[in-house]
Formats: structure tokens, C-alpha cells, sequence
């Protein structure tokens, strides 16, 4: 293969490898860009005022999503022998439960699955859960809306019992017969009932979207120098280096 066919040839490559990682580090901008825009719009609706109950419970499935981490008041009675508590949760770098608990809405056939707080772990009896109080009668319940509870991966039949993974609505739905909606209420508040509710803000990852963006265009920089430096630089210096001293 001759010098100038080599050169072409890795001049393509270079051009290649270049415009893939600028795409890419671009591709990464604007994921950041989309998922700061979430941020922005879930603040949004966490400022506005708390949903009323029946507009909450009016809405169709598809209309949700878009409100997601919005406030609201549920008013009904706790349902504590179907409470679930979902393991390795951590809260405040701690690991222990959340707890869920069907809430029977007043006026309504409805069930909302409340996720309660955060109860830590009894390291005596793993399979047992620490103490923690669920009022009876008629109670308020401030929280915000949440699609579904977050899923951890779980091994077979780690999602079943009592104390379990995860839990799905759909899923837990059938298991209990109850008439549950397709969304969760985080409760909010301060520690009450023995659990805790400092609950950490959504993580959308965008600094780690504007990281790899570093990378990619790092990446690209280091491509095209060290195309200059092998393909152009280099080889001038060689060939200066090799010319006749005319001072002799």
C-alpha cells in the first residue's frame, strides 16, 4: 500500500471516528437537556396547589403521567393487614423497609397504595419488622402522586409476602382483589407512626449525561491530535531533521 492510499485511508477513519464521537457528545447534551427539563416540570408541579381528591381519582390512566410529584389529600381508612413493607430501601444511608399500605378511600370504592415511610431494619430478626403504628378510622393522608412504587432487581419469588422486593400494582391488584388505582401517594410529612419520611428528590442523572458528553468530546479532541501529530507534525519534523546542514 503506498504512502498516499494510507493516508486517505486513515484520514477516512479519523474523519469517521471524529464525527461518531461529536454525534455522540451531542446525543448526550441533549439528554441532558431533555432530563433538565423534566426536573424543571416535576418542580413545577410540586408547586402548585395540592389536586383535590375527586379530580385525582377522575382521571383517565393516560392522563397521570403529567401529574406525577403534583401534592395532593387523600381522605379514607388504612387497610393494615395488607401492608406491605419493600426491602433494601435506604433512607438517610440507612437500609430498612418501605412500607405500603392500601388506603380505602371515604365516599369510594376506591384503593390507593400509600407508601408510608421508611422503617429501619431489625437486625436481630431479619424476617421480622420493627414496630410501627397504623391509626384506625377515618384518616387524612398528604402526599404526592407516583406512577409506581421504584423497582429493585429481584431474584424468583423474592416479589411475594409480606416483606418482599417489589410490588407491582397491577400485580398486587389481582393477589388482593382490591380496586386499586394505577398510581401510588408518597406520603409527606414529618417522622410519625414510627417511620420516617425524609424522602430524597428525584435523580435524574443529568450531570452524569453532561459527563459523558466530556468524555465523547475529549475523545474526539485526542483523535484529530493525534492525527495531526502522526499524520502531519511528525512526519515534517522527520523530513526537517533529515535536510543537509548547508553551514558545512
Amino acid at each position: 500500500m503506498n504512502s498516499r492510499r494510507r493516508l486517505l485511508l486513515v484520514s477516512l477513519a479519523t474523519l469517521a471516528g471524529v464525527c461518531l464521537t461529536l454525534a455522540l457528545g451531542r446525543w448526550q447534551l441533549q439528554r441532558a437537556a431533555y432530563k433538565k427539563n423534566l426536573a424543571e416540570q416535576v418542580q413545577a408541579r410540586a408547586a402548585l396547589a395540592p389536586l383535590p381528591q375527586d379530580a385525582l381519582l377522575a382521571l383517565e390512566a393516560e392522563s397521570l403521567p403529567p401529574q406525577a410529584q403534583r401534592r395532593t389529600l387523600l381522605r379514607g381508612v388504612w387497610l393494615p393487614e395488607l401492608t406491605v413493607a419493600l426491602d433494601n430501601r435506604q433512607m438517610l444511608d440507612k437500609q430498612g423497609f418501605f412500607i405500603m399500605t392500601p388506603l380505602r378511600l371515604d365516599a369510594s370504592d376506591a384503593v390507593v397504595l400509600v407508601q408510608r415511610g421508611w422503617l429501619p431494619r431489625n437486625f436481630l430478626q431479619r424476617d421480622v419488622l420493627l414496630p410501627f403504628d397504623t391509626p384506625s378510622g377515618s384518616v387524612e393522608v398528604a402526599g404526592t402522586i407516583a406512577l409506581a412504587p421504584a423497582r429493585l432487581y429481584a431474584f424468583d419469588a423474592a416479589d411475594t409476602g409480606r416483606i418482599r422486593q417489589n410490588l407491582d400494582i397491577a400485580s398486587y391488584r389481582s393477589e388482593t382483589g382490591l380496586a386499586l388505582r394505577d398510581f401510588i401517594l408518597v406520603q409527606q410529612g414529618p417522622t410519625a407512626e414510627g417511620l420516617l419520611r425524609t424522602w430524597s428528590a428525584p435523580n435524574l442523572g443529568v450531570e452524569r449525561h453532561y459527563g459523558y458528553a466530556f468524555q465523547w468530546f475529549s475523545l474526539a479532541a485526542l483523535i484529530a491530535g493525534l492525527y495531526l501529530w502522526f499524520q502531519w507534525l511528525r512526519p515534517r519534523r522527520r523530513a526537517k531533521d533529515q535536510l543537509p546542514d548547508d553551514r558545512t
